[in-house]
């Protein structure tokens, strides 16, 4: 089958790929001319481990391609997925899907033939009616049948999850868009994935609920991690405790800064604004929503505290090790490197950073931090160490080294990635969450 894919951003580059991989023609189209020559000379617009090498291969059999003309993308394709962003609108924070409209206007005035159009994209709730709408306004004369089908990809690991998911959620309202949609993942039907057919509305709201509750889950240890601090418990040792119960699991339960990217921020606070549309308050989500983002100051302030106070910080200097918001990837998004960088600022603190992939990204968001070319580049003449992001690279720290370039031996760390009684023996002051 023929797949078009618009926007080849994060989901609509490595859906294509993927679904060229599987064996499908796919076009991948988007107005940004400079991404779509960058991408056919084999440039990747954003970092995925294992992505350039699955554009490469299937560019090179012909089954992928790029373009930045949408009616030659769409033609002849039987299924259409708009994979546009939908960023938090500036001032009420709903998701702004002025991008995912003007597709949905360009498909339907360059429809050549009968196809389903997949909201790929993040939307709110009534997103896919609207799109129904769009498109039988436009005037085409043929079948279109729209379709919810959100992903679930996690950013690092986003090819391991298409292949191999744990769930393909497809919200249609018709014969027509679920014969089409059970063709276009036939192959992941043959390894047993589980297809669940929804309705379209249904689909819409698994997206944002699932977030919602991975969110709603990062920021309960997160807290079970202070309280741990304060009545001497191992929060490490909670989480496995409770994470054995079936019923709970041990994922997303890492104390850690708070949560970042382009997700987990977004969705839940489209999630309140439909709710407080719909008049159906969420209030759990809105406690998660205002407790994650009073973290990641705490976290700086953490930070401080380990400097000796707010009178005794000023003039001194920090390392941060890690600023994208979680490893392989070079995400800065709502990351917690920019609110626990701007803390410290504010403190008068220097920070000197370093990251494997996201520097590039950082800079023009941290403008006051000095970005250093290697970990123990910017832990030279640091007061206090802080570990921001768990990159493999440094999970093993030659601690002798970090001990004789920093100042004063003291090592914060946000991800618990290091056992304090390792720190002892190096002879490091060891500060991290949740244990006592």
């Amino acid at each position: 089958m023929k797949i078009a894919m618009v926007g080849s951003g994060y989901v609509g580059l490595v859906s294509g790929a993927c679904f060229a991989d599987f064996g499908h023609n796919v076009v991948c189209v988007d107005k940004d001319q400079t991404k779509i020559d960058l991408l056919c000379e084999g440039v990747m617009p954003i970092y995925e481990p294992g992505l350039d090498a699955l554009v490469a291969s299937n560019v090179k059999a012909g089954r992928l391609s790029f373009t930045t003309d949408l009616a030659e993308g769409i033609k002849d394709a039987g299924a259409i997925f708009i994979a546009v962003g939908t960023p938090s609108r500036r001032g009420d924070g709903h998701a702004d899907l002025s991008f995912v409209y003007a597709v949905a206007q360009e498909i339907g005035e360059s429809l050549a033939n009968d196809a389903v159009v997949v909201t790929k994209s993040t939307v709110p709730v009534g997103t896919g009616d609207a799109v129904e709408r769009i498109l039988r306004e436009s005037g085409t004369l043929h079948q279109v049948s729209v379709v919810s089908n959100p992903e679930f990809l996690r950013e690092g690991a986003a090819i391991s999850d298409f292949k191999r998911p744990d769930r393909i959620v497809i919200g249609a309202e018709d014969d027509f868009g679920r014969d089409i949609m059970r063709e276009v993942y036939r192959p992941l039907f043959l390894n047993e994935a589980p297809i669940l057919f929804t309705s379209r509305r249904s689909s819409e709201l698994i997206k944002y609920a699932a977030n919602a509750f991975l969110a709603t889950k990062i920021t309960f240890i997160n807290e079970m991690a202070d309280l741990c601090e304060k009545v001497g418990g191992n929060v490490q040792d909670v989480a496995r405790g409770i994470g054995l119960d079936g019923r709970i699991g041990s994922k997303f339960l890492h104390a850690g800064p708070g949560y970042g990217g382009s997700c987990f921020p977004k969705d839940t606070l489209a999630l309140l604004k439909t709710a407080e549309d719909y008049e159906s308050p969420v209030r759990i989500v809105e406690a998660v929503v205002k407790v994650n983002d009073l973290r990641k100051r705490a976290m700086g302030r953490k930070v401080i505290e380990a400097l000796g106070g707010i009178e005794a910080a000023r003039g001194k200097r920090v390392a941060m090790l890690g600023l994208t918001f979680k490893p392989n990837t070079d995400d800065m998004r709502d990351s917690p490197a920019i609110a626990i960088a701007q803390t410290l600022a504010d403190a008068g603190v220097s920070v000197a950073a370093y990251d494997p992939e996201g520097m590039e990204q950082a800079r023009p968001l941290m403008p006051e931090v000095e970005m250093a070319g290697d970990p123990y580049a910017a832990i030279t003449g640091a007061d206090v160490v802080v570990i921001v992001t768990e990159w493999d690279a440094f999970r093993a720290l030659d601690l002798n080294r970090v001990k004789a370039l920093t100042k004063a031996p003291v090592l914060v760390d946000l991800r618990n990635i290091y056992k304090p009684e390792i720190m002892r023996e190096a002879g490091l002051i060891y500060m991290s969450l949740g244990r006592a």
